[in-house]
């Protein structure tokens, strides 16, 4: 049906201190991390082989998803030795795949429930050379606007502006006819975004926009992977990853994972996760944040918007609101 390129190989800049150590897509939201819950989206429309484009801290990958086989999937992984920006990092993980069907291509950055076998299907039916996930957005200032005509096809790669002709943006997951990607060169640093995809405009390629306004959130920044992360436990964002995953406890306010240690005293609300292994202390006050693996919370602590990072410890009678918590420092979180 199709196979799959996961673009996985950014610094993740804007989430420091969280990436000095862990890839961003690494990163815990709703109790596992952000790759995993990709990869429920491409397995959940029938694509069983994808290939991690990795770069920073590539090794931190594979013991964690191994070959695939737990999730029913073949994973493969492509390493750059430097940034080869988004068309060639496709161009690089393509070398792994041996296949006529269409690649999707997912963004790293993305946490998307589009409808994404029907994005597969209609660019099949138009014999697409590509097609782009666009979404609506009410203010597409802050973006880059994809218009499209009257029968899809996209017309254009705008900048940013003032005012924006349209207000449908590029959503980060496109479906490509592996003869587009063949063509890419090899060991480039390029664009599919600046580079490719306005090239192949120009060349009247048969470019087609998938709008689907379903949820779409780029969780590049502190605030969004935190509301990310709440919006999955929650049931605002497709959460299908966790039926896989060692669950203890999941309602809307709350995730708690396997082997945490809760007091019953606790309480845990506004999408906030707990991961497996972590400690949270009597009468302690969990909201909004994400708590990884194996941290330990403190009695009649307060957490509140913040992250806290795998094995780090907050003392008793804390009070952390905004912040990002590692094993070295407490940081507030951007405004």
């Amino acid at each position: 049906m199709a196979v799959g390129i996961l673009l996985v190989g950014g610094f993740g800049t804007r989430l420091l201190p969280l990436t000095k150590n862990t890839p961003k897509p690494m990163l815990t939201i709703a109790g596992l991390p952000v790759t995993e819950h990709q990869l429920a989206m491409a397995r959940n429309a029938g694509i069983t082989t994808v290939v991690l484009a990795t770069s920073y801290l590539s090794e931190l990958f594979i013991p964690y998803f191994g070959d695939g086989a737990q999730w029913g999937m073949k994973l493969l992984y492509a390493v750059e030795k430097e940034p080869l920006g988004t068309g060639g990092a496709i161009a690089n993980a393509a070398e792994l795949l041996d296949a006529d069907e269409p690649v999707v291509v997912f963004n790293g950055d993305v946490l998307s429930s589009h409808n994404l076998s029907l994005q597969i299907r209609q660019h099949q039916e138009n014999n697409a050379d590509v097609t782009l996930h666009l979404t609506s957005v009410e203010d597409a200032r802050s973006y880059g606007c994809v218009p499209t005509d009257s029968d899809g096809r996209v017309v254009a790669f705008l900048e940013k502006m003032e005012s924006p002709v349209t207000n449908t943006i590029n959503a980060g997951c496109y479906v490509f006819n592996p003869q587009v990607i063949s063509k890419i060169s090899r060991n480039t640093v390029i664009s599919v975004e600046r580079e490719i995809f306005p090239e192949l405009i120009s060349n009247k390629a048969r470019l087609f926009g998938f709008v689907d306004n379903s949820y779409w959130l780029d969780i590049g920044t502190p605030k969004a992977l935190l509301k990310g992360s709440s919006d999955l436990v929650s049931g605002v964002a497709d959460s299908s990853a966790l039926a896989m995953a060692d669950v203890v406890l999941h309602t809307n306010q709350k995730l708690i994972m396997s082997r945490a240690v809760v007091d019953e005293s606790a309480v845990i609300d506004l999408g906030s996760s707990i991961g497996a292994g972590a400690v949270v202390g009597a009468r302690a006050h969990i909201s909004g944040s994400i708590i990884e693996s194996g941290a330990r919370i403190g009695a009649d602590s307060i957490v509140r918007d913040s992250f806290v990072t795998s094995g780090s410890e907050i003392a008793e009678k804390s009070k952390i609101l905004a912040s990002f918590v590692t094993k070295d420092e407490i940081l507030p979180i951007p405004a």
